[in-house]
């Protein structure tokens, strides 16, 4: 049996589909595999059931899979953009994965049951070798499918829970801040929660008086994402370096997604060759790292100017993932311009998530959300039980 036909095989690759060929790096402990869609396919037009959808371009995708061995297993391949009659334009679905998914299918699932076997998205993604942006998304996706939301209103003062309420619309945000008395709520100077409408909106009804401010920590995680999407890039110049005869930049894909705090520590002098390149992930990347001095200012009009200034550059960056996240920054201006006065975060949310995960794997589900409440607020809520 061939290569090619022994990782169709393993893969699961039907006809349309097939393997080209096989590219292993010992350096990198991966093995690429791309497949090919075979010519002449035709796919129906949903919106008309006379015509059919024609092809507006291709896109370069690759997916993680479950590993060979010891080597990650990369599946790459041309994806067509099918354009159908009412003008809309969309991705085909691979059979490996779901649209628009950077990993796959397969992967996904190992990654929720190691997830749900020990409770840390750190151990997972050493486990897995995959980023924590990628875990995190598989996590979320999971809840979407299977799982419900609740909304936790916590006291950063104290570092303690105050209540849960199921779902996180804005029906369930004004609830859960109804659950203060009018006393409390009018004594609330500010409260940190990220960018969802309807936290915001229901901050905005019920404590009028308070300054909103957005998370340090989410706003880094779409700077992160932006970068790892400007990756695409990095991917297509290491490739371009690669035929001409050596890249620099093999092996480099997680340390773009680092902070070097210590500039003489070892991997910040190795990183730094890197950074010097001036390629478009490089770009990102400093445009990433020079908003966290964004967070240093205490006067409220220096870090307006800074911010003002910081998007005026990242703008005309020309990458086009962080575009659109200076955007939407812009959208959120005073949210965040409110940390150089009252500086706090939701650290302690994450700390919270992560024994509220634990005290609902430890006791296998609760028969309803009234018993998930009471258990989140004995370990949590820090009660006065007044037992002498």
């Amino acid at each position: 049996m061939k290569d090619t036909a022994m990782y169709e095989h393993l893969l699961g690759i039907k006809t349309p589909w097939s393997v080209k060929r096989m590219d292993l790096s010992m350096a990198d402990q991966r093995v690429t595999v791309e497949v090919v869609l075979k010519k002449g396919q035709i796919w129906a037009d949903p919106t008309n059931d006379r015509a059919r959808a024609h092809i507006n371009g291709w896109r370069e995708r690759e997916w993680r899979r479950l590993d060979t061995c010891q080597f990650e297993n990369i599946i790459k391949a041309r994806v067509p953009q099918l354009k159908y009659s009412d003008g809309t334009v969309e991705e085909l679905t691979m059979p490996w994965a779901e649209r628009y998914a950077r990993v796959s299918t397969l992967m996904e699932t190992f990654v929720l049951k190691l997830l749900e076997a020990c409770q840390n998205t750190k151990k997972v993604c050493s486990l897995t070798r995959l980023p924590w942006h990628t875990v995190n998304a598989i996590l979320v996706k999971g809840m979407e499918r299977g799982h419900s939301y609740a909304s936790i209103l916590t006291d950063l003062d104290r570092s303690r829970v105050l209540d849960v309420v199921p779902c996180r619309k804005l029906e369930s945000a004004t609830e859960l801040l109804h659950t203060l008395s009018p006393e409390q709520r009018l004594g609330v100077k500010a409260v940190a929660m990220d960018m969802w409408p309807a936290f915001m909106g229901a901050a905005r009804n019920c404590l009028p008086q308070a300054d909103v401010m957005h998370d340090r920590f989410h706003v880094s995680k779409y700077l992160n994402d932006a970068v790892n999407a400007v990756n695409t890039v990095r991917r297509r110049e290491h490739r371009t370096l690669l035929k001409a005869g050596s890249s620099p930049l093999t092996g480099s894909k997680y340390a773009w997604m680092k902070t070097y705090a210590d500039g003489r520590s070892s991997e910040a002098v190795s990183f730094r060759p890197l950074n010097q390149l001036n390629p478009k992930t490089s770009r990102g990347w400093r445009i990433k790292e020079s908003f966290s001095q964004f967070w240093f200012y205490r006067q409220t009009a220096a870090a307006r100017r800074y911010f003002k200034s910081w998007g005026n550059h990242a703008m005309r960056s020309k990458l086009e993932p962080v575009k659109k996240v200076v955007k939407m920054l812009r959208r959120h201006e005073q949210g965040l311009l409110n940390y150089s006065v009252h500086r706090i975060t939701n650290a302690c949310v994450e700390g919270f998530n992560s024994a509220i995960q634990l005290i609902k794997a430890n006791a296998r589900g609760f028969r309803n959300f009234t018993n998930y409440r009471a258990r989140i607020l004995f370990h949590c809520g820090k009660l006065e039980m007044g037992l002498g």
